[in-house]
Parts: structure tokens; sequence; C-alpha cells
């Protein structure tokens, strides 16, 4: 009975102390959705986007190295920074595959403006595969909406098991490696990338695990079952209300 007892007891306290580090999580995140400088064109975002849930979710904490994949023009980067606070860091990479898309071009340099008066974000460009060197281990490595996009024509296409093998690479043993994207139909056709920038969630977990990542958990934050799946998510139908997947891996300590 007494080491029944005692791992009740154990149990207890791993649970408290879980829920306190969610909670610590979720507390800063709010402060950092909430910070009066964030510019309009992210506050009008974020009732589409949940960030203070999301980054929640995510477990991003003071003192974190995180890198924010195909940036654009820096809405999460930015909440990263406030998070990280000036012990962390923020490495915001913007592949130049994305530079021939005109509003792309406004938005990095709109982020590369921010990142001079915040020591704690750099910003790169480079190359697919380049963007993924970094001067030190990462907690977190965080892509939003364009996991999907690593699969096009305009990217290369890239090849996802060195991409995800790099990423492997660039996190500290039990860091996460967090995937927001877009959902696509129960069997939609591999091109589904290209015509509705949708993906599977099983597709990325096969394509993600296989890089030697354990799979940690999956949040509903942004899943819309009324999004029938079969529309681009461009459409003025489903734009800002697509049904969304948000999965976290770890690499095993």
């Amino acid at each position: 009975m007494k080491i029944i007892a005692i791992l009740i007891a154990v149990v207890a306290l791993v649970s408290g102390a879980f829920a306190l580090d969610n909670a610590s999580n979720l507390t800063a995140s709010t402060m950092a959705v909430a910070d009066p400088s964030r510019p309009d064109s992210d506050t009008t975002r974020d009732a589409d986007r949940k960030p203070a849930q999301t980054l929640a979710f995510a477990g991003i904490k003071s003192g974190d190295k995180v890198a924010d994949y195909v940036a654009d023009a820096g809405y999460f980067t930015r909440l990263f920074a406030s998070v990280v606070g000036s012990t962390g860091h923020v490495y915001a990479v913007e592949p130049t595959a994305f530079f021939k898309f005109e509003h792309f071009v406004k938005a990095v340099a709109e982020l590369q403006g921010y990142a001079v008066t915040h020591p704690n974000v750099t910003v790169t460009t480079s190359a697919a595969l380049e963007g993924l060197k970094f001067p030190e281990k990462l907690d977190l490595f965080w892509i939003s909406r364009n996991y999907h996009d690593l699969h096009d024509e305009f990217m290369g296409p890239v090849d996802t098991a060195t991409f995800n093998k790099a990423v492997y690479g660039a996190l500290k043993p039990g860091g996460a490696y967090v995937i927001l994207d877009h959902s696509a139909a129960l069997g939609a056709p591999a091109n589904v990338t290209e015509t509705l920038h949708r993906i599977e969630s099983s597709t990325v977990r096969r394509e993600v695990e296989a890089a030697g990542f354990k799979f940690d958990s999956e949040s509903s934050i942004l899943a819309n079952p009324a999004d029938p799946r079969t529309a681009k998510v461009f459409d003025q139908t489903i734009r800002g209300h697509t049904d969304q997947f948000i999965l976290k891996f770890r690499k095993p300590q």
C-alpha cells in the first residue's frame, strides 16, 4: 500500500508541474499577444489564428532558441521574440523561392526593419535547405502554413526527407518541431499541395517520423469541421477559416 501511495504522490507531483508549466506558457503567450506595440496588420488576424493558445501548445518559453521558417512579415516572429525575451533568440528564415511573390518582398523588408530594433531576432534569406543552418541548437523549430509548399514546384520541390533530417540535426535533444498547416481531404491526391495548398496531417506525420522524430501531440485549436477541404485556401468562401491542424514532434532525448 505504501508503494502505491508513493506512486500516486509522484504522479500527482508530475501532473501538477505539467499543469503549472502549461499555465505559465499560456500566461507568457497571452502577454505577448497583448503587447500594444504589435502592428494592426498582426492584431487583425488574431481572431482567426488564436495565437495565445497556439503558442502555449508549442510550449515556447523564456530563453528559448527558436526558428520561424518562412517567417514572412513576422506575425509569429514578433510573438516569439516577446516570449523568449533577451536571453532567447528567434531565427526568422525567409527562403529565396518565395521572393517570386511581390508581397513577400515587402513583408521581408518589414521584418528586417523590426529586427534592427530587436537584437533577439535574426532574419536570414537563403535557399530552402541552406536556411536550416543555425549558429546554435534550437529548442523549437516552427513552420506555419508552409510545410505543404516544400512539395511544390516553385520550392524545387524540396526533398522533404533531407529537410526533416536537417531540422532534426538543428534541434537540441528533446527539442520540439511544430507544424501548422491547412488540412486536405482524406485520400487527396499528392498534388493537392499545388492545387489547393493543403496537405493531409497523416502525410506530415509519416514524413517527419521517418526522420527520427517522435510524435508528441496534436491540437485542434484551429480545426473547422465545416470546411469541406475542397477549395483553395485563398478562396474567399473559406479564407481565414480553413480546417487546420497543429502537430508537435520531439527529437528524442
